[in-house]
């Protein structure tokens, strides 16, 4: 018996890659979100090391059927390096994390985390105008979140990553555009009333929380952009605090309208 009785060979290949992979839990999502809207199209997981990002696309561009390329950790910035054309957003960013193809077989990319994480919080009941924000994490997820949050209305965001350079990075990048509402942060999320996680830690057991769990209040809203586990160990530490929270599925949900729509929104690709 068929288990996949729509896949066929006029079926399009939309793909995933991550370092590591077996977490992600997006492409029956995907698959069903395509298909939904009429797509016969399947999307499919694909570990790929990083130093093997740009031969990986390069090879896979060759797919006449690869209508579309997701960019997970910590792939982003690597993707973007091989669009042709990108959005404004992206261009800012320098990250990318969904691909769809020009009408002459290159790629074209957009950062749709920020955007996805934003409606997700609002389905969540949190809204971001005039929250002080404390984000941790200013790699290719926390960028596009960062970037959202501000355009979003937060009245200050503080940017909190283990890697120095990057965190000044983004910030120096981020107060050309919203001068006066950027600043540096700790994992102290004390004053803060919107306190986002946009790294790893948390996806394994004995992960150090990514702010200070006891520093939490329940005047503050919680999220994570981690999808598995479903309820990481910080979300579990700001519900019993009574805080309000957003779980990565929220985000995941609201990335994945975003990605589908925008995955065949553009010119056809190569026949």
């Amino acid at each position: 018996m068929d288990s996949c009785p729509g896949l066929n060979g006029e079926t399009r290949v939309v793909a995933i890659i991550g370092d590591p992979i077996a977490q992600v839990k997006s492409p029956a999502g995907v698959t069903r979100a395509l298909n939904a809207r009429g797509r016969n199209a399947i999307c499919v997981p694909i570990h790929v090391a990083p130093a093997d990002v740009e031969a990986f696309i390069r090879g896979a561009s060759l797919a006449r059927n690869l209508d579309g390329i997701i960019a997970t950790v910590p792939h982003k910035f690597a993707a973007y390096a091989q669009c042709a054309t990108a959005s404004a957003r992206a261009h800012f960013l320098g990250a990318v994390n969904t691909l769809r193809r020009n009408a002459d077989g290159s790629w074209h990319g957009d950062q749709l985390d920020g955007e996805g994480f934003v409606a997700g919080l609002r389905a969540a009941g949190c809204r971001p105008e005039g929250q002080r924000a404390l984000l941790v994490g200013a790699g290719g997820a926390g960028s596009a979140i960062a970037l959202a949050l501000l355009e979003a209305g937060v009245a200050s965001l503080a940017i909190h990553d283990g890697d120095p350079a990057r965190c000044d990075g983004l910030l120096t990048r981020l107060a050309d555009r919203h001068p006066g509402r950027v600043r540096a942060g700790s994992s102290d999320p004390s004053g803060c009333t919107l306190v986002v996680n946009a790294t790893p830690s948390g996806m394994r057991e004995g992960d150090p929380y990514p702010v200070q769990p006891e520093r939490l209040d329940r005047a503050m809203f919680v999220a994570d952009v981690i999808t598995r586990p479903a309820v990481t160990p910080l979300i579990e530490a700001a519900r019993r605090t009574g805080c309000g929270t957003q779980v990565g599925a929220g985000m995941f949900e609201g990335v994945l309208a975003l990605m589908v729509d925008y995955m065949f929104s553009g010119a056809a690709p190569p026949s």
